[in-house]
C-alpha cells in the first residue's frame, strides 16, 4: 500500500502539519489504491484529523506534497470537489433547516445524485425528514452527515469517525454501505477509534502515533506480524514449568497455558519443550493476536498516559 502508485486515489508524500510550534503531522507519506477501504487509526491528537483536512483540501500542508485523485486538494479544489464525498466529524451544516431541505440541498449540487428518497429510507432518516439538525440526536445527524457525504455518487469518500454515537443497527447499516461502495469501485478513506469496524471494512490500516505512521498493512498482514498470544496446550498433568521459557501455568491438571508473543520459531519450541520431557500431548490450541491487540501494543504508552 505505501509507495508510488500513479492510479492512486491519495498520495502523500512528506506531509507535515503544524499549528504553531505543535507539528501535528510529522512527515507522513502513503498511498492510497482506487477501490479500497483504507482505515486511519490512532489515539486523539494522533493527527489524523488534520491528515484528512489536507487530503480535503481544507489546508494546505506546511511541508511535503498531497494528490488526490491525481490532483492538487488545494489548487484544483473546484475541479476536485465534485469528486469527492466528505462527512466531517461535525457541522458542515446550517443547524435550523429540517435534515431533508439539507440533503435535497446537496443533492441538487451534484450533475448525478443519488435519489433522496432512497438514501433517507436506507438510513433510517425519513421520520426525521421533517426535522431541523439542531433537534436531531448525535446519531441522527452522523447518519445525515453520512447521506450528505454521499449523496453526489462520489469516486472518493472521506469519513471521519463515520459510526460515532450510532446504535447498533445504524452502525451496520453504515459498515453496508461502505461495502457496497467498495464494490461499486468508490474509494474509501475513514478514521475510527472502532477496531472491531477497521478490522471488517478496512482492506488496508495506518496507524498513527504521535503525528507519524508506526504500522501500515492488511489487517491480516499486521496481526499475523504480531504472532500469537495464547497457546493451550492439553498433556500429561504436574509438569515442571520452570524449564519451559516462556510464562505459563497449569489451568487445571492437565491444561497448560503459555503466554507471549509466539512466532512460529517460539511455537516450534514450545511444543518441542513438550516433546523432549516425554509428555503425551492430546490438544493444541491457539489465540491469534487481533488488530486491537496490536494497536494498543504501539499506543499503550500514549493511552496510558491520557488516562
Amino acid at each position: 500500500m505505501v509507495g508510488g502508485d500513479v492510479a492512486a486515489a491519495v498520495e502523500l508524500s512528506d506531509v507535515v502539519v503544524s499549528y504553531g510550534e505543535k507539528t501535528a503531522v510529522g512527515g507522513v507519506s502513503l498511498s492510497m489504491p482506487r477501490g479500497r477501504v483504507l482505515a486511519l487509526l490512532g489515539h486523539n491528537g494522533a493527527g489524523k484529523t488534520s491528515l484528512l483536512q489536507v487530503c480535503e483540501g481544507f489546508r494546505r500542508p506546511d511541508a511535503g506534497s498531497a494528490r488526490v485523485l491525481g490532483l492538487d486538494p488545494v489548487g484544483d479544489h473546484d475541479e476536485l470537489m465534485p469528486r469527492l464525498g466528505i462527512m466531517l466529524q461535525s457541522g458542515g451544516v446550517y443547524p435550523w433547516a429540517a435534515a431533508g431541505e439539507i440533503l435535497r440541498l446537496f443533492a441538487s449540487f451534484a450533475a448525478n445524485p443519488l435519489d433522496t428518497g432512497m438514501l433517507m429510507d436506507r438510513l433510517g432518516l425519513r421520520k426525521v425528514e421533517r426535522t431541523r439538525f439542531r433537534r436531531l440526536s448525535g446519531g441522527e445527524q452522523q447518519r445525515l452527515s453520512l447521506a450528505v457525504a454521499l449523496v453526489g455518487r462520489p469516486e472518493l469518500v472521506f469519513l471521519d469517525e463515520p459510526t460515532a454515537g450510532m446504535d447498533t443497527e445504524a452502525r451496520h447499516t453504515t459498515w453496508q454501505l461502505i461495502e457496497e461502495l467498495r464494490a461499486d469501485g468508490v474509494s474509501v478513506l475513514l478514521t475510527t477509534h472502532l477496531l472491531d469496524e477497521a478490522e471488517r471494512l478496512a482492506d488496508d490500516v495506518v496507524i498513527m502515533k504521535s503525528g507519524k505512521i508506526a504500522a501500515t498493512g492488511t489487517p491480516a498482514s499486521l496481526t499475523a506480524a504480531a504472532g500469537i498470544d495464547l497457546l493451550e496446550v492439553r498433556a500429561d498433568p504436574g509438569l515442571d514449568l520452570l524449564t519451559l521459557p516462556f510464562p505459563a501455568k497449569e489451568a487445571s491438571p492437565g491444561e497448560y497455558s503459555i503466554t507471549g508473543a509466539l512466532d512460529t520459531r517460539a511455537l516450534a519450541d514450545v511444543l518441542g519443550w513438550f516433546a523432549a520431557t516425554g509428555a503425551h500431548v492430546t490438544a493444541v490450541s491457539s489465540r491469534r493476536r487481533t488488530l486491537e491487540d496490536v494497536y494498543l501494543s504501539l499506543t499503550s504508552d500514549l493511552v496510558g498516559a491520557s488516562q
